[in-house]
């Protein structure tokens, strides 16, 4: 599965695998992929450093990224504080009550180690890169819009390829005006914060949009035929999350979590804004359905609602409350039914993939060229 960019890296397959678990960012580089370490849940830098230290000391030499979540707006002066504020006593009495009739204890300590604003605020992000840039990461990929103009420059001088997501070719224009050097297509189908429009169309329109440079597709692909098809509607690899969450070198620390994603079907995940304000597509569940519910008091835009349901869905996750307990996770999961590991993965791509080129060889009469 090589292609143009995947020579450029010097990694044997075409295949980004973003993940928050630094043991699997190193297996998908092993794999021969490129492993992409999720740095949004890194407030504190000394974590994060402890961290690239075990994927540089595990990759073998191999190439990795990093992905971060800088916001394209920046709003000055603005403390998690003054945002908690702005939350409606409403709301807060909404989550309080959800939580009572599932009879969901309060946590033990202080710390609530959900989701948290500090994540996302642009000057924690830039405390992970200067953690980020001592190391010799190859990609720096943003999961919010392009990075802004200086970052990218410093990436570039760094000899660092910068990555951004777009959900429309509206936002692979901006990001191409921006300097970027690979945009990831994401569809509908995908995990996490994601547009409208399906992989099957968005791909090739991005492709159109910001030729000559790199696209990657994601959103609904964790088979080597959806790979084969990824780059025949003209993608140079694909970017993987979801499929990466059921690996044995995934750490959920919930075996009730892990047990939901292998009994999913492909209709049992939601765009909600339930997590974070913003539609993200993850499992359903009997909280995304209390907040999507009409009687309710309906969500609270980025980043209100995050900070709203932080320590709720901490005390949910650590108590594993299986009716609320969910995850981002793509329509993918349908396909996610074992518990395999991050090269098993791999060698089921590659033999799909394989498969897959044999069979359009055999339509197009080039079998055995």
């Amino acid at each position: 599965m090589q292609t143009e960019l995947s020579q450029t890296l010097g990694i044997e397959h075409a295949v980004f695998g973003f993940t928050p678990f630094p043991a699997v960012a190193a297996a998908i580089s092993r794999a021969g992929g490129f492993g992409v370490l999720g740095a949004v849940r890194y407030t504190d830098p000394d974590e994060l450093k402890r961290d690239l230290d075990w994927v540089e000391s595990h990759v073998d030499g191999r190439p990795y990224g990093l992905d971060v979540v800088m916001p394209a707006k920046k709003v000055e002066g603005v403390t998690e504080a003054d945002v908690e504020a702005m939350i409606p006593e409403g709301h807060r009495r909404f989550v309080r009550d959800t939580l009572a009739r599932h009879g969901v204890p309060e946590l033990a300590g202080t710390d609530a180690s959900g989701w948290r604003i500090t994540g996302w605020m642009e000057q924690v992000a830039r405390t992970q890169l200067d953690v980020a840039f001592d190391y010799p990461i190859r990609l720096l990929a943003n999961a919010l819009g392009s990075p802004p103009p200086d970052v990218v420059a410093r990436a570039h001088d760094l000899g660092v390829l910068v990555a951004a997501l777009a959900g429309s070719t509206r936002h692979a224009r901006k990001h191409a005006d921006a300097g970027i050097d690979i945009v990831v297509a994401q569809g509908y189908e995908a995990g996490g914060h994601t547009g409208e429009i399906a992989s099957m169309v968005l791909t090739p329109e991005v492709v159109d949009a910001v030729a000559p440079l790199p696209v990657l597709a994601a959103g609904g692909i964790g088979s080597g035929r959806q790979v084969a098809a990824a780059l025949a509607l003209g993608a140079h690899g694909v970017w993987l999350g979801s499929i990466w969450l059921t690996t044995t070198e995934a750490d959920l620390h919930s075996p009730a979590l892990t047990r939901k994603l292998l009994a999913a079907g492909s209709g049992d995940t939601v765009r909600s804004r339930a997590l974070t304000g913003k539609p993200a597509r993850q499992l359903r569940t009997e909280w995304t359905d209390a907040w999507d519910d009409p009687a309710g008091p309906g969500t609270l835009p980025m980043p209100l609602q995050g900070l709203l349901v932080a320590e709720a869905v901490s005390r949910i996750q650590t108590y594993e409350v299986e009716p609320l307990l969910g995850t981002p996770v793509g329509q993918i999961v349908g396909r996610m039914n074992s518990e395999r590991s991050v090269q098993a993965v791999f060698d089921d791509l590659t033999r799909g993939f394989k498969q897959a080129v044999d069979r359009i060889n055999r339509v197009a009469g080039r079998s055995g060229q």
